[in-house]
This record gives structure tokens, sequence and C-alpha cells, in this order.
């Protein structure tokens, strides 16, 4: 070989031997981005998640990017790196899983297949639900189709997912036509009389504060919607640390937890990250 072609061949083989050490820091520069998405509980977890990561790593929180078919999306096309979700809406939204592969190591076995998985069960549930005002004659969901005048207000999500107003319609041989109403306005419109019927997620903050009845589903058309971290599978390997702190929230939080935490933000009006 030429002298000065090998000296160069040299030279380029000890800048890269150099450089080769600070490529995972530079990767790491990039920071955790937590999404979330639109409503209270999703805000504060993705608080939680974000300002538990930061101490370790830098961390950002995206916020209410929208629906779980956006969250899911960013999340596959590496926008973001992990959001709070649930595992029924993974299961049945998501991944489509028959009810007896719905459980957890069902669950990961399928996202693993996609570059995802699922850990940190905070420890609460999550589930939808039906509620009515106090004084409502009903109790449980199959009650519902006995009073075809009844009034449906439900979300423009609940309408549209599998496991939300087709699956129950079917379930439960539900005549009604619902109207199509934003979340946060449910309640208002229930209290004003104006619905009969909204759904609900189990931990919300106005169904004790207003004593809603949440109906029984007493056909158990509602899978388990246990709170968990939806993740990218290379999360843990760029940051390290951040995960590492991420995986300590495990456990540490309970409905009643998730309940206070909902009313003290969207009753009392503190901001997300308090």
């Amino acid at each position: 070989m030429d002298l000065e072609l090998e000296s160069g061949v040299r030279q380029v083989i000890l800048l890269l031997l150099l450089f080769f050490p600070l490529v995972p820091a530079c990767l790491a520069a990039e920071p955790l981005k937590i999404g979330s998405k639109r409503f209270t509980e999703s805000y504060i977890l993705g608080e939680i998640l974000s300002l538990t990561a930061r101490p370790a790593e830098p961390a950002r929180h995206l916020p209410g990017l929208g629906n779980t078919a956006i969250l899911y999306a960013a999340l596959r096309q590496g926008d973001i790196d992990a959001y709070p979700e649930y595992l029924g809406t993974i299961a049945a939204e998501l991944l489509k899983l028959p009810p007896q592969q719905a459980d957890f190591a069902g669950i990961h076995r399928a996202l693993a297949e996609l570059g995802l998985g699922v850990a940190v069960p905070f420890g609460f549930s999550n589930g939808y639900g039906l509620a009515m005002r106090p004084a409502a004659s009903a109790a449980r969901l199959s009650d519902l189709a006995m009073q075809p005048g009844l009034r449906f207000g439900l979300s423009h999500e609940f309408i549209g997912r599998a496991d939300g107003w087709p699956g129950l319609r079917a379930r439960y041989g539900l005549a009604q036509s619902p109207m199509a109403l934003d979340h946060g306005l449910a309640y208002k419109a229930l209290t004003a009389g104006q619905v009969d019927v909204i759904d609900v997620y189990t931990t919300d903050a106005q169904i004790a504060r207003l004593k809603l009845r949440v109906l029984e589903d007493d056909r158990r058309h509602f899978p388990s919607y246990d709170a968990v971290v939806l993740y990218r599978l290379d999360l843990p390997a760029r940051h390290p640390a951040a995960w590492a702190a991420i995986q300590t929230l495990a456990g540490r939080i309970d409905a009643a937890t998730m309940r206070e935490m909902n009313g003290r933000a969207e009753i009392d009006g503190l901001p997300f990250a308090a």
C-alpha cells in the first residue's frame, strides 16, 4: 500500500475510534418524549412520568396530542417514546385481541412484534362506565334496554370504539341513538338535564362530587383498564436512567389517589404539573 494512503487510512481509523464513544452520548442528548391524550387524567400521568424521569435525564411532556389513534401513531413513528395508556384500550382498540389473549403477558407479546412494550402498572384501573343522575331509576346497564326514551350523550371516542358504544349496544340490546358530546362537556349536560346517560371514566372526579350513579356492568362488557406505560422497546437502551426512574412508579397510585388528583386539577383548578 502507498505510504501516504496508508497514513491517511490510519488517520481515518483513529478519528473513528475517537468519535465512536461519543455517539451514544449524542443520541442520549435527545430528551425523552412523553405524550398524553386530551383529558385530565392523561395530562396528569404525563406530567408524573416526565417529572419522575427528569432528575435522571432530560425529559419533555408533549401534552394533549389527541385521541388513542393519534398517540399510537406518534409512538410507532417515534415522535414520542411513551405515553400512559390502559390495558383494555391496548387489547381491544389497538391490537384487536380476543379476550383469552388480553392479559398482560398476551398484550406484551403482541406489542413486541411491533417494537413496542407495556410496563409500569400504576396501581389503579380506570374503566369505562355509564352514569346517570342520582335519582335515576336504572341501576344496571341491562335496565337501559327497558327505557328506550333515555337520551344518551356519549363522547366521540366512545361512540367509535369497539369496546365502547358498538359493543355495548350489541351486548345489552340497546336501541337508543346517542348524541356525540365532548367528554369535558358531558357532566354539565347531564346535571343540566339535557341528557340522561353519559359515558364516564371510573376515576373521574365529578362522579363523587356530583354523586352520580355509575351503572353496574352486569353482563361484563367492559374489559380491565389497568393504567400502564405504553412505550417503544428501544427506550430503555436509549434512556436507561430515566427508564429506571419511571419503573419506581409501579403500584404507587391507587384509584382514590387518582380521583383526588383529577379533582384537584379539574375542579379546584391546580395546574397539571402540581
